[in-house]
């Protein structure tokens, strides 16, 4: 698997990260197992999870497979901080304590005494930046991290954040996908501008840019789930179905399969580092880790950019 330097560091991830947001929660050990196992057989060498992720469950599952699954040298751990769940309630808090205090939970869980990346997972607007940053700062420095970051922060707090920060801002985790290309306003000039690599989350627009979904909505798919309906049900009608529409037909007419074609579309996107992409089961991740990712023929990229132009 192709492996990309983040921005203008000197931090390489996989083109594909392997997302954990479902761990412990609805994956449990043995898929979760099954997974990271698929994942470094196809060369892949990014994971990514978060505190918040499952109330640490997330982590603490990846932590036990790290040593045995994979060694710890040979991935690159991405976890984050400041959201959190208390009593069902999502908490935001990116406070010096509160941040410091949720890495050292994160290195416990993870068994490891450093993160290859850590950010911010969200603006906080409670919290003054200048404190938020110097949690970053003091976790590299005291060595417990080795690059900081930031996560679904807009252009101008991305701006902020990395010409206030000691510590270079190298990476901002943000969703980005042909069905949601808001990012193009103001985050991707400002992270040219800055340096700072882009990791995509929900890449391929929750599932919707498999195809999948076109005319029905699977039984075992998040679609039909009571809980994760809403999370799909905006990419289901109007133009981001018609973009899909596009998807597909750019895909027979290369003999690709539409989730090849819109992560090559997003790959090759300025600032875009790589895609973060998390499934439900082994059998999709290993469609993702079979996808063919070299770049699209122009006329393609030209057509898909006309017609997602509006998107998001």
């Amino acid at each position: 698997m192709q492996q990309r330097y983040v921005g203008s560091s000197g931090l390489r991830v996989s083109a594909i990260g392997l997302g954990t947001m479902s761990w412990g929660t609805d994956t449990d050990e043995e898929a979760a197992r099954n997974q990271l196992r698929a994942y470094v057989s196809a060369g892949g060498t990014t994971v990514d999870t978060a505190a918040g992720y499952g109330e640490g469950r997330s982590e603490a599952l990846l932590g036990s497979m790290i040593g045995d699954v994979v060694a710890r040298s040979e991935v690159v751990l991405i976890s984050k901080a400041g959201i959190s769940r208390r009593n069902g309630k999502r908490m935001v808090d990116t406070s010096r304590r509160a941040m410091l205090t949720s890495l050292d939970s994160s290195l416990a869980r993870l068994r490891t005494d450093h993160l290859d990346l850590w950010l911010a997972h969200t603006w906080d607007g409670n919290v003054p930046l200048e404190e938020t940053l110097s949690a970053l700062d003091y976790a590299v420095t005291s060595g417990r991290v080795r690059y900081a970051g930031v996560s679904n922060y807009t252009g101008w707090q991305l701006a902020r954040a990395a010409t206030m920060s000691g510590t270079p801002v190298v990476a901002n985790q943000v969703e980005y996908s042909l069905l949601h290309r808001s990012v193009e306003a103001e985050i991707t000039p400002a992270s040219e501008h800055l340096g700072t690599g882009l990791l995509c989350w929900a890449p391929l627009a929750r599932g919707v840019l498999t195809g999948k979904y076109r005319g029905q909505i699977p039984s075992d798919s998040r679609g039909a789930s009571e809980v994760l309906a809403g999370y799909v049900q905006p990419y289901l009608s109007g133009l981001p179905a018609r973009i899909t529409e596009a998807v597909v037909t750019a895909a027979k007419g290369l003999d690709r399969r539409p989730l090849d074609v819109a992560l090559s579309w997003l790959l090759a996107r300025p600032a875009v580092a790589g895609a973060v992409v998390g499934a439900r089961t082994t059998g999709q991740l290993r469609q993702v880790l079979d996808a063919t990712l070299e770049r699209l023929p122009e006329q393609i990229e030209t057509v898909l950019d006309e017609v997602s132009s509006q998107a998001g």
